[in-house]
Formats: C-alpha cells, structure tokens, sequence
C-alpha cells in the first residue's frame, strides 16, 4: 500500500475502520494488564493480591467517572461521536459488555489467589468453618467492636430506603416477627471505618472473617424478635462528576457546595452478590432506581480493593524483597545543604529510587533559612500529613513570603486541598485557586533567597505530585536547577497562574495551554524536515497516555515521513502503531510491574542518531490529552545541562525501551502481547534499584566501578499491521 501524503490523511484506513483506537476501551485494556500482574507467578503472593486490588480500585473510578460521563451522554441524547466513529449508545453497551466480563474475571482470579493464600497458612473462612472457640470470640468482638457502630434501618412508608454513600457496603434485609407474621424490609450499612478483614486470634495462621459475614452471622442481636427470610450484600457506585460554574463568585463555598452534590450523586452502578433472590434484586433495583444493565452480580468479594488490607500482614516472605531508596550523593558532599548542591551542578532525584525526603528537605531548609525570604508552590494532590505543607506553613509562621498555588479540581482530592488551603490561609500564606477553566497540572517549587549583595533563584521542576507516599512507588523525575533562565521561567509561570500575566520573552520552558502544544508540534515537524532530507532524525517519548487527536496525526506525518518513533505509554494510547502505509516507524509499548511509571519524557534527535549529546530533551508534567495540552498548566523543561541530559536520555528513556521482563507490546488492532522474557532478562526496575543515577553521584561518579553500566537500544524490526 502506497504512503499516504501527509496532508492527505483521513480519519479512516482502506478498510473503514479509524485511524484512531476508542479511549475508554484502552482504559480497560490497560487495567486488563494491571489484573494479570495479580496472575502473574513471578510476583510474590501478597504483591499479586495488591495488583488485583488496584485493578478493582481502578474499575471504581472508570465506572463512577468514563461510565457516568456515557450515561449522560446517552441521557441527554448527545450526538458527538467518539474519535474512533462510535455513539454515546454504541459505545456505552460495549464498555458495559466488557466491564461485566473483566469483574468477573476479577473475581476468578480472587478465588484463585485467596486458594493459594490458603497454601501460605493465610485463611478467609466462613462463619460455618470456624471453631467453637472461634465462634464465642467472634461473637464477643462483635458485642463490644462492631455492634455499637451499626445502625438498622427498618423500611417502611416512614422510614424511607436511605441515602448510601457511594462505595459503602450495606446490607440488606427481609425479615419476619414469628409472634405476629408482620414481614418487614430493613438495610444496615457497614461503616467504611470498620475493617473489612476481621483477624481471628491464632499464633500459626492468620484467619480472617469478612465483615459483612460476621455481622450476617450476628443479626439477630440486631433485630430481635424479627427472625431472617432472605438477605444480599451489596454496594453502589455513585456518578462521582463535579460540576463547577466559571462564574461562581465565591469558588471555596462553590466548591464546598459541587462536593455535597456529588455525594449525592446517581447511582450508575449496583454490585450485588450473584446467589440473590429475584424479589431482593427488584426490591435494591426500585429502590435504588437503577436498571439491569447497572447491576454487577458478583460471584466473590464485593468491593474486591479491599483486600489491600491484607498487605500489611507481616509476611515479607510474600513481597517484593524490601528496597530502600538511595539519597543522592550530590547533597551528602555538601553536608545536606541542597542549596549548596544546587549551586555546584544541576541535578535531578530519580523517585522512588532516590528519596523523595530531597523535595521534602528543599522546602524544610528554605522555611529554616534565614536568608530565604519568598516561596512559590503547586499543589495538586499530597498527602494527608504532608510535610510540603508544613514546611510552607513554617517558612509563612517565620515571616516569609509564601505563595501556594492549589489545585481545587484535582478529581477526588478536592476535600484534601480545601482543607489544606484554610490552614495555609491561617499560617498567612497567600493561597492561590488560579483559573476557573484550567487545572494547574504543573509541578513547580520556587525558592528566592539573598545571598550577598544579590538574590538567588533556585527551581524544582517535576513530572509527578508533592505527595511523599506516592512517590514511594511512582517513578517520577525531580530536577533541581538555579539556572537562571530555568528560574526566570518559572517566576513568569507563576505570574501568570496568580495574576494573569501573560508570560513574555520565556527562555525555553513551554506552558500549556499557550505554547505547549505548539512546541511539540515544532519539534516533530523539525523530525519531519529531518527525514525527508535523508537526515538522522527520531522521536522517543515516555509519557503515561497518548489520547489527542492532532498529535497522534502528527506522528503518523512524522511515521510517514520516515522518522523511527519509540512510545513508552505505560496507560492508554489510541494511535494505532505499524499500520502498513500510516504508522510503519511507530512501536509502541507499555511497561507495567512493581512501579508505577510515571515520569513524562520528551527526546527529539535533533540531527543525530538518538541517543546522542545532540538530542534536545524535555521533561514535563503533562500526557499528550487534550485536557492536558489545552485545558491545564502544565510545564515542558528543556534538559540541558550535560549529564542531567545523558541521564535522562542514556538511563531513564533507554532503560525503559530496553526492558523485557515487565513489558507490553501493542499492535495496530490495540491489542498488547507480553514480551517472552527469559530470568536474566532486562528489567527496568530491577536496574534502577541496582545501579545509582549519574546527576545525583557527585564526586563519586569518578570511580568507574560506582558508575553505572552503559545501555545501548537495539530497534527491533516493526511488525506490521495491515488495514
């Protein structure tokens, strides 16, 4: 089949079918990859069972975000197409087909694994399997741990069916006073705050109970005299989208307001247990106003990410052997001061095999320091004890100037970030909710300090959040600069999200939603040039989802050009790689295992064989979406610092295009194949837990045998795909 011309390209192949893959079914694909981590054998156990609860927490959020958005597209008639041709219609029937069958592959690889729990002395038993001693101390953790907390909801025309919210466990009753042959329907919802695994005491063995069986097992100290008929465990998932005005006059109490709303949310999902009676389901199905096409049944654990619990057994002999991140040698040779560190070379923190305690020191030393006298931060997600506030709230309390730029909107993490904002507010910090419109994306750390006769910058520059415990299995770069363009730069972002400047004259960092999108499409039209000039040319990118439109078009002009493009997209890509005559130089692969990848990396070869000194290396916070390109801040950072540029490209990019063991490949039909590895086989991970990074070494990097070892890419042939 002959190239396409690049500006001849259409959004359908020979065949009719789209050039394009469907969003929402790549998200299922890659959640598909995350279950089979949970059954993967080279795993240890207990990390299995940790897969498989993200796999169940991740099928959450899809439900209560993608499936909801369907559902109002479809109730609202919407006759937008998806990228791929598809109705709201068509498109929601497939999900949901798919969705059915992925939950009950959920559950089958649950059974298995709680089999295999049961071989490693680690039980989940029935009531009916307990002994008798067992069963009086169940029943007595019942009267003084569980009782005391629930409450038993009769329904009846005064009592109507009550609101539940969303994720919470209930149960739900029909029952029958043996003295008077009154029949009565009641609902007892299991607090979120009670663990799902209740530990029975054992010296051996670790013997669980559900929740929800123990209390089942003791119902009738609940509702005495009523004796039980017919009972169903079950769960509802609630429309979790919030919807918030560009004109409100106040945004926290707008905010506050779109948070209780969404509590209350429709529910667009009900999973109950697949043995429940005909007339129980119809009863939750009127009650809870919900159709067939939103009921799971479930043959299993409803709620399945609760086994997350199990994972602080404290069974290491079924985990990953435990690591302990490094901390650069670069800040110990200037006996921890980090400003010191900077000063002498640019660096960046590879997370979570260096700590993470080097953002958290950067911020604690700059509220310390007497000579620091301005702060500026992002915040977008963090934890819940987070030091980043601290610190900020310390350096305020000091008589600082402190700026916190808070990211309202961050999906699920609203509540966090008001409250964080009121203490930030009371600490005197100048709390900043930036645009209406926009999501404030980027990560940025500003710290201005006098140092003599002048003023000092110093910038950190990241591709994931402030938040210390997520940084703990999300690979994600910090890079740590006092260059003072890089600052200059920055100093204008921040302008710009607080007062609306428009930033000028910027010296190499891009920002969406103004030139983000343009830079990159100028760095793939330099490839382009490249190639049809018989020039070396290449682009690789590490990012976490490829979804927009334009830029996917733009590699396939790019592939048809002739530029060889490597994808590492460890989540959802809808571009369609080697499809004979629109994306024969474009491999794609995801790389899933014991971290999260998660740092975004953009490398163009820039005239030379990639990898090279040549190159022009970016990292950033942002995915190639259209969220990200036009409706958020998010920062694009030119590496040029020489060995922050080689570790970033000769470490971080090749080692993910060079692994093996934990990696996908996917064809042009977006079906991803594990790669056939053998044991000694290249894994990235593994790598880095081994080998120290090169801008964090310091002094050390001078003795070869501290130096890590060199890697070399070999491009494997493209298979392809014909249309």
């Amino acid at each position: 089949m002959a190239p396409r011309k690049t500006n001849d390209l259409t959004d359908s192949l020979p065949d009719g079918s789209s050039i394009f893959l469907n969003r929402e079914l790549q998200s299922l694909a890659f959640n598909q990859r995350v279950m089979e981590e949970a059954q993967n054998k080279s795993n240890p156990l207990l990390e299995r069972v940790k897969f498989l609860s993200i796999a169940s927490a991740n099928m959450d959020e899809f439900s209560m975000v993608r499936v909801a958005g369907l559902r109002r597209q479809v109730h609202m008639k919407s006759i937008r197409r998806s990228d791929d041709g598809r109705t709201a219609t068509e498109l929601l029937d497939e999900v949901l087909k798919r969705s059915h069958a992925f939950m009950d592959d959920l559950q089958k690889t649950w059974r298995t694994l709680r089999d295999e729990l049961k071989k490693t002395d680690i039980e989940i038993l029935h009531p009916d399997e307990l002994t008798r001693t067992e069963k009086r101390w169940l029943a007595a953790k019942f009267e003084l741990d569980i009782f005391p907390v629930l409450t038993p909801l009769a329904i009846d025309p005064a009592h109507p069916f009550p609101f539940l919210p969303n994720k919470e466990l209930a149960i739900s009753l029909h029952l029958r006073n043996p003295e008077t042959g009154e029949e009565m329907d009641a609902v007892v919802p299991v607090p979120s705050m009670l663990e799902r695994f209740i530990r029975l005491p054992s010296k051996k063995k670790a013997r669980f109970v559900q929740i929800e069986r123990a209390i089942v097992a003791n119902l009738m100290d609940l509702f005495a005299p009523f004796e039980l008929i017919d009972f169903a465990t079950f769960r509802v998932l609630r429309d979790s989208e919030l919807e918030i005005r560009d004109d409100a006059e106040d945004l926290i109490q707008h905010f506050e307001q779109a948070l209780q709303r969404r509590r209350r949310g429709h529910v667009i999902q009900l999973m109950v247990n697949r043995n429940i009676s005909v007339n129980h389901l119809g009863f939750l199905k009127k009650s809870l106003n919900v159709q067939d096409a939103d009921v799971f049944k479930v043959d299993g654990l409803i709620g399945l990410s609760a086994i997350s619990e199990l994972f602080t057994l404290d069974r290491l002999d079924l985990m990953f052997k435990p690591y302990v991140p490094r901390h650069p040698e670069r800040v110990e040779q200037a006996d921890g001061d980090i400003f010191a560190a900077i000063r002498a070379k640019d660096f960046v923190v590879h997370h979570p095999y260096e700590s993470f305690d080097v953002v958290v020191k950067f911020l604690e030393q700059a509220a310390a320091d007497p000579d620091v006298v301005a702060i500026k931060q992002t915040l977008y997600r963090t934890s819940k004890d987070s030091p980043i506030v601290r610190a900020l709230i310390s350096a305020a309390l000091a008589g600082k100037s402190v700026t916190a730029m808070i990211e309202l909107k961050a999906r699920f993490d609203e509540e966090a970030n008001l409250r964080w904002a009121r203490d930030l507010e009371r600490a005197g910090v100048k709390v900043v909710f930036g645009f209406t419109d926009l999501k404030t994306h980027a990560k940025m750390s500003l710290v201005v300090r006098n140092e003599g006769k002048r003023k000092r910058s110093y910038a950190h520059f990241g591709t994931g959040n402030y938040h210390p415990v997520t940084a703990k299995v999300y690979t994600d770069l910090s890079y740590f600069t006092c260059d003072p363009d890089l600052c200059a730069d920055m100093t204008r972002i921040f302008n710009y999200m607080t007062g609306y400047a428009i930033p000028r004259d910027m010296n190499g960092v891009a920002i969406a939603p103004l030139n983000l999108r343009s830079t990159l499409y100028t760095l793939i039209d330099n490839e382009i040039a490249a190639a049809k000039k018989n020039k070396p040319s290449g682009i690789w990118i590490k990012i976490n989802n490829l979804l927009d439109p334009e830029m996917i078009r733009r590699l396939y002009a790019a592939s048809q050009a002739g530029v060889p493009i490597e994808l590492v997209i460890r989540g959802i890509c809808t571009l369609r790689p080697g499809i004979s005559g629109l994306s024969d130089n474009i491999q794609v692969k995801s790389v899933v295992g014991r971290f999260l990848e998660h740092s975004r990396i953009y490398c163009f070869a820039n005239g030379d064989k990639l990898p090279s000194r040549k190159a022009v290396v970016y990292i950033s916070s942002a995915d190639l979406m259209p969220r990200n390109l036009d409706f958020r801040i998010e920062t694009l950072v030119p590496i040029t610092n020489e060995t922050v540029h080689e570790q970033i490209l000769e470490q971080v990019m090749l080692a993910n295009l060079k692994d093996v063991k934990q990696s996908w490949t996917m064809d042009g039909d977006g079906k991803y194949s594990r790669e056939r590895s053998k044991a000694d086989d290249f894994n990235v991970h593994d790598y880095f837990m081994t080998n120290p990074s090169l801008s964090g070494r310091g002094a050390a990097i001078t003795v070869s045998h501290d130096a890590p070892p060199k890697l070399a890419f070999k491009r494997q042939r493209i298979k392809e795909t014909s249309s």
